[in-house]
């Protein structure tokens, strides 16, 4: 009919089934763009719990931080403590319920290196593990100036009395190495060889001596082969040399080395400022390398008549493929440090047999 509005079969005028039509549609349109949202927004808290997760240098940047704001707070408490007994010496109590308090944070900072060793680059953890130890002799030294007729004992969680992270351990394994090395050992005092060029030296180790250091200074172009096993071995300015040893029962450690080939058995190996060397080691531990480039590594290759049984005796008998774990104390990226590499397998010297070498006396 004319003049009347053009309606659908169900009765409703065109114009309002054409509102209807369209509110639908936004709300739809609308219903996409909220559900599009929502998965961008669980995708980003995906990407954001990875990336907390995640051992990258903003989460080592975080817990050098943490690491760092406890440390303060523990020498903060340690000059409190002294403040208490320059004011009041006659309050040993409570300087003692203080000085149980800061052994207390010093336990938890252990904590958690021991927590977060497992991302963190391998010279951080070492140098947190060093800083604990000071905060340790701080306490100590503290106690001993203001309440000295009572021994003082750090008080361990049980938390902190399970054994630390592997890496975590090594360190602290390695710092004593160090310390033992650079304070307590005078290499002169050692038996070894010393300043000598172009020469062959060899030394057999009978059982008298396996529980001697050794130690190989000064050398230029020389060749040196040590058979039978020995307790530590002590390795300083070597140039273009040549260094073949038996199964050391501790620990072996090399500062300022160049152009050098060596074939070691030993349960930890520390290397200091080497250049352009390839290492062939039988090792229970990671490998350390400091200051280094240039560094090739690759299995142990040497035979003598008696080797497995010396092997044996000093707890060196499996290969453990630790030479191939090699840990950069200065490189703290998590990529593969460029100061070392694994030597190709075409590439390896023969294996080395020196029974038949005799012993020279050089300088031992």
């Amino acid at each position: 009919m004319e003049g009347d509005e053009l309606q659908k079969p169900n009765g409703l005028p065109v114009e309002t089934l054409d509102m209807i039509a369209q509110k639908k549609h936004a709300a739809m349109l609308e219903r996409l763009s909220n559900n599009h949202q929502s998965r961008l927004q669980q995708s980003a808290a995906r990407r954001t719990a990875a990336d907390f997760s995640s051992p990258s240098f903003e989460s080592v940047q975080s817990f050098l931080s943490l690491f760092s704001d406890a440390k303060r707070s523990v020498e903060a408490d340690l000059h409190r403590c002294r403040a208490i007994a320059a004011a009041d010496p006659k309050a040993k109590s409570q300087i003692k319920l203080e000085l149980d308090k800061v052994s207390e944070s010093i336990s938890d900072l252990e904590k958690i290196v021991s927590e977060h060793s497992y991302f963190l680059p391998p010279y951080e953890v070492r140098s947190s593990l060093k800083t604990i130890e000071e905060l340790k002799e701080m306490v100590e030294s503290a106690n001993a100036e203001i309440a000295p007729r009572k021994k003082f004992t750090f008080k361990s969680k049980a938390s902190s009395k399970k054994e630390p992270a592997a890496l975590a351990k090594e360190s602290e394994q390695f710092i004593t190495v160090s310390n033992a090395a650079s304070q307590n050992i005078s290499l002169s005092d050692s038996p070894g060889f010393r300043n000598k060029q172009g020469e062959i030296l060899i030394k057999r180790f009978r059982v008298s001596e396996s529980e001697g250091d050794f130690s190989i200074v000064d050398l230029d172009s020389c060749d040196v082969y040590l058979k039978g096993r020995f307790r530590a071995l002590f390795i300083h300015r070597l140039r273009n040399c040549r260094i073949f040893t038996g199964p050391v029962l501790g620990s072996i450690l090399i500062e300022d080395v160049n152009n050098c080939l060596f074939m070691l058995a030993s349960h930890q190996i520390r290397i200091h400022q080497a250049r352009e060397c390839d290492f062939y080691l039988r090792v229970r531990s990671r490998p350390i390398i400091e200051d280094c480039s240039g560094l090739r590594f690759a299995p142990y290759r040497l035979l003598y008549e008696g080797i497995d049984k010396d092997l044996s005796d000093s707890g060196l008998e499996e290969e453990t493929r630790n030479w191939a774990n090699v840990d950069d104390f200065r490189w703290l990226r998590a990529v593969q440090s460029p100061n070392w590499c694994l030597i190709p397998e075409e590439e390896f010297v023969a294996v080395r047999n020196i029974s038949e070498l005799e012993e020279k006396s050089g300088d031992t």
